[in-house]
């Protein structure tokens, strides 16, 4: 993508009702004016909040919005480009049920406060494979502590990825921890007990990955 169009998109960016865009600073001064107030200001009603992290397009964000209108979802991403169109697509269609939010997922725990989540979606991350790059897997235990401090007691956590690497950390450290693992099936098109949501939404990356004959895997669990 040109930067002319990446610039374009950043200043449109700033004219959606339904992206936030806090500065870190903002953020780590504990001054984000959503946080704990996700339902009474912005959806307007009591139904359970449910994140995309890593959203890029938005591709599940908009999708499970779809299938489940009486639920709220917000995705999460830092590329303004990608996430511009998602918020887009969710003001065109009129999407109520729809919010976005431009920042770094460490700073979480300012976004959102104790309980105010239901679930979470990571989808595709980067996997991080080298040892010096543990600490930005976003399914170590740092970042596992930071979504259990949000979520709501019992609340559930998906990871859809490529990586049978990340697949197998994570499974690794969620037995080590002694947390609950619901599902756990690594190759979702072989094995047709994969919850629907998980096989008829397929993002961009992961077109891509099926096309290079790569096996999809899926975790659900809880930080019990």
């Amino acid at each position: 993508m040109g930067s002319k169009n990446k610039l374009k998109r950043f200043k449109e960016n700033e004219t959606f009702s339904n992206l936030f865009q806090p500065s870190r600073e903002t953020l780590l001064t504990d001054q984000f004016e959503m946080k704990g107030r996700w339902h009474a200001d912005y959806f307007k009603n009591n139904n359970p909040i449910v994140l995309e992290l890593g959203c890029g397009k938005g591709e599940y964000t908009l999708a499970l919005s779809e299938r489940y209108p009486d639920k709220n979802f917000i995705g999460i991403d830092i590329k303004g480009a990608r996430i511009w169109r998602g918020a887009k697509t969710a003001l065109q269609e009129q999407r109520h049920n729809v919010a976005f939010i431009r920042m770094q997922i460490e700073l979480i725990e300012n976004v959102f406060a104790s309980g105010e989540v239901s679930e979470i979606w990571i989808t595709f991350p980067d996997p991080q494979i080298k040892y010096k790059r543990t600490k930005h897997r976003l399914t170590n235990q740092d970042f596992l502590h930071r979504y259990k401090n949000i979520l709501i007691e019992n609340g559930l956590i998906h990871l859809k990825t490529d990586s049978e690497f990340l697949h197998g950390y994570t499974i690794g450290l969620l037995q080590g921890l002694g947390y609950e693992i619901l599902m756990a099936h690594h190759d979702i098109y072989v094995n047709t007990e994969a919850p629907k949501e998980v096989v008829e939404v397929q993002t961009f990356y992961e077109k891509q990955f099926l096309k290079q004959g790569k096996a999809i895997t899926y975790l659900k669990f809880r930080l019990k």
